[in-house]
C-alpha cells in the first residue's frame, strides 16, 4: 500500500497536509508532555529569573530558554496540557480528512483559537509563557493556521 493511499488528495491543496504535520506534532507533543517535563517547562517556562538581562539590541530575537526552576508546571499540569493537546490532535486528524464538512473545519478552528487565546493569555496576563522557542513557535503556528483557515474557508466549505 503507497503513502499516497492514505495521505488527502493533493488537488485538494496544502491546508489538509498541513493539519496532518500540526496534528502528528502535537500527538508527539502530548507523548513528551506524559513522560517528562522538560519540553513542558520550555514552554511555560515562567516568568525570567532575576538574573535575567535582555539582550542589548531590544529588536534580537532569542529563541534558547532561559532556565527557571520556578516553572510552574507541575506533572499533573503537563499531563493535562498532554490531554488537551492529543484532544486537539485528534479533531485536527480528522479534519484534515472532512474539509468539506463545516462541523469539522469549525472544531479544527476552534482548537487553534483556544490555543492562540491560551499561549497570548498565559505570555501576556499571566506571565507562564516566556516569548522564546516554545512560546513562539505555539503562538506562531496558531495565528498562522487561523489567518490560512479562515483566508480559504470557502475553497473547502460546502
Amino acid at each position: 500500500m503507497s503513502t499516497s493511499a492514505w495521505l488527502p488528495p493533493l488537488s485538494g491543496g496544502l491546508l489538509p497536509y498541513w493539519l496532518l504535520l500540526t496534528s502528528a506534532i502535537s500527538l508527539a507533543n502530548s507523548i513528551q508532555a506524559y513522560t517528562t517535563l522538560a519540553r513542558t517547562r520550555e514552554v511555560y517556562a515562567g516568568p525570567a529569573p532575576s538574573s535575567y538581562k535582555p539582550p542589548s539590541n531590544p529588536l534580537a530575537l532569542t529563541f534558547t530558554a532561559i532556565p527557571n526552576p520556578n516553572s510552574p508546571v507541575t506533572p499533573l499540569s503537563a499531563r493535562t496540557f498532554g490531554t488537551w493537546t492529543a484532544l486537539a490532535a485528534v479533531i485536527r486528524f480528522y479534519c484534515a480528512y472532512s474539509l468539506n464538512d463545516p462541523r469539522f473545519y469549525e472544531m479544527a478552528l476552534w482548537t487553534y483559537g483556544v490555543a492562540w487565546m491560551h499561549f497570548v493569555s498565559e505570555w501576556w496576563v499571566f506571565g507562564s509563557v516566556r516569548w522564546g522557542r516554545g512560546g513562539a513557535s505555539s503562538i506562531t503556528v496558531a495565528t498562522l493556521t487561523l489567518g490560512w483557515m479562515f483566508s480559504v474557508w470557502g475553497t473547502y466549505v460546502n
